[in-house]
C-alpha cells in the first residue's frame, strides 16, 4: 500500500488511543464490520473517503486532519486554484481532489473526482451517513444507486442520501469528472 494510506491509518490508529476507545467501538459507531475497520487501521486496506469522513467527525477533527496531518487553518475563504485541490488517492477506482482542505469548521466536503475508464471493471458499491450532491463536469457516468442503474453525461447531476450504496464507472472510454460534495 501507499505511504499516503499508511499515513492515513497512523492517524486514525492514534485518534482512536488518544480517545481511549477500541477497534470496536469505531467500527460500531462508523457502522462497518469490524474486521474490515481494522483492516483499514492497519494500513493494509484502502480506506473510502466516504468512510475517512465519518472517523473524522466520530474524533472531532477535519477531514483534512486526517488526509495531510495538519489541521485546515482558514476561516473566511479557501481558493483553489486548477488542479491544486490536495490530491486524495483513497480508491483505485477513483481519483479525488480535495478542494476546501484548508477551510475549518466545514459544514460539506467538496471534490474533485475523476473517474478513469476500465471497461472490464465492476462497480465497487459504498455507503456512508449523510447526503451527496455530484454534479458531472466531462464524460459519462454509469451510477449504481441502491439497485437502479444511472447514465449520467456532463451537465447532469444527483442528490441522493449517500447510506444507500453507490457506485460508478466511466463509460465510452473515456475519462469522466464530477463535483462530489458530502454533506
Amino acid at each position: 500500500m501507499s505511504d499516503q494510506l499508511k499515513e492515513i491509518a497512523a492517524r486514525v490508529q492514534d485518534l482512536r488511543d488518544i480517545a481511549g476507545v477500541t477497534q470496536e467501538q469505531v467500527a460500531a459507531d462508523v457502522g462497518i464490520p469490524l474486521e474490515t475497520y481494522a483492516a483499514y487501521e492497519s494500513g493494509n486496506s484502502d480506506i473510502p473517503v466516504s468512510v475517512l469522513y465519518q472517523i473524522a467527525g466520530r474524533f472531532g477533527v477535519e477531514l483534512t486532519a486526517l488526509l495531510t496531518g495538519e489541521e485546515p487553518r482558514l476561516h473566511s475563504y479557501c481558493l483553489v486554484r486548477q488542479r491544486k485541490g490536495v490530491a486524495v488517492e483513497r480508491r483505485q477506482e477513483y481519483a479525488y481532489q480535495s478542494l476546501a482542505y484548508n477551510f475549518s469548521h466545514k459544514k460539506a466536503e467538496p471534490f474533485l473526482v475523476t473517474v478513469e475508464p476500465h471497461p472490464d471493471e465492476e462497480i465497487h458499491l459504498n455507503s456512508h451517513p449523510g447526503q451527496e450532491f455530484n454534479y458531472v463536469l466531462e464524460g459519462t457516468l454509469k451510477l449504481v444507486l441502491d439497485g437502479h442503474e444511472l447514465i449520467l453525461n456532463a451537465g447532469d447531476s444527483l442528490y441522493f442520501d449517500s447510506s444507500l450504496k453507490h457506485g460508478m464507472i466511466a463509460l465510452g472510454g473515456t475519462r469522466a469528472q464530477f463535483l462530489a460534495i458530502i454533506l
